[in-house]
């Protein structure tokens, strides 16, 4: 798969929860190289609930899963992922267990930036790690409202 396809499919995702980086061409050339390209076959786990790892991925390819495993029955899927999707964004912010697990759909590409990667962007091209990382933190901060949102107040 070609990075520009990536990008792409970033740029025009229509979700609540899209990816919203105020990037130009140029600069998403700049970002290439610190992702990594994955193929991932149908079935395959991308993220197990539970592991730790400081990585976000980036979805060109294919369709994605998120679920959590125990909880009542039904209530285990938590999102269906389009290609442009960001998943695991939480990674950048925290190295602590995940949340959920993501598994693929239907066979997939994703683009992987951990943060090792994002460090060094950062050491580079500080401008670029902060729209990286401000616009992760928009699709984290989405997510979670919507999480929020579908909780019954205790009383």
């Amino acid at each position: 798969m070609d990075f520009n396809e990536l990008v792409q499919a970033i740029q025009t995702l229509n979700t609540e929860d899209a990816f919203r980086a105020r990037l130009k061409a140029e600069e998403w050339r700049t970002i290439g190289p610190y992702l990594t390209q994955h193929d991932i076959r149908a079935g395959d786990l991308l993220i197990k609930q539970g592991d730790s790892d400081r990585t976000m991925y980036f979805l060109g390819r294919g369709s994605l899963q998120v679920f959590m495993t125990g909880g009542p029955p039904g209530s285990n899927r938590i999102a269906i992922l389009r290609p442009g999707s960001v998943v695991g964004e939480p990674g950048l912010f925290i190295d602590g267990p995940r949340t959920a697990s993501v598994e693929a759909m239907t066979p997939s590409i994703v683009w992987a930036l951990r943060g090792p990667r994002l460090e060094e962007l950062a050491q580079r091209s500080p401008a670029l790690a902060l729209e990286l990382v401000r616009a992760a933190g928009g699709v984290m901060a989405t997510r979670m409202r919507a999480s929020l949102s579908k909780q019954t107040p205790m009383t």
